[in-house]
């Protein structure tokens, strides 16, 4: 399966990790890179994401513990999750769905709680 990974650049080295596991189970892998933080650079970055995402058969988004909040979606992963949504794709959550202001939004894609379990992901 072609998986593009998804999250906060935050997990940075948590996506470099999931990738190779699950390159290593067989899956095609693409994660987002760390990006140039001008606007400019953040326009390029989302685009080229979005192109990962329609590129895949899957997202799977890793949501780990940021700012306080556990489980953390942040605005970015959650367009990103819009997106594959509308295109009709899977969408793997790592862990359970954060106690956010936008958790119904998060629900109503149907996304698939793997809680840590890369071999739910089919």
């Amino acid at each position: 399966m072609k998986i593009t990974i998804c999250g906060s650049i935050a997990f940075y080295p948590e996506m470099t990790e999931v990738a190779k596991v699950l390159e290593s189970i067989g899956h095609e892998v693409k994660f987002p890179q760390i990006e140039n933080k001008s606007i400019d650079g953040k326009e390029q970055a989302i685009r080229i994401h979005f192109e990962k995402i329609e590129w895949s058969d899957a997202v799977l988004v890793l949501n780990y513990d940021k700012n306080g909040i556990p489980n953390y979606i942040g605005a970015n992963t959650l367009l990103e999750m819009g997106l594959a949504f509308y295109l009709r794709k899977p969408i793997y959550i790592l862990n359970e769905i954060p106690e956010i202001s936008y958790k119904e939004e998060i629900l109503g894609m149907k996304p698939r709680v793997i809680n840590g379990d890369f071999g739910k992901i089919i």
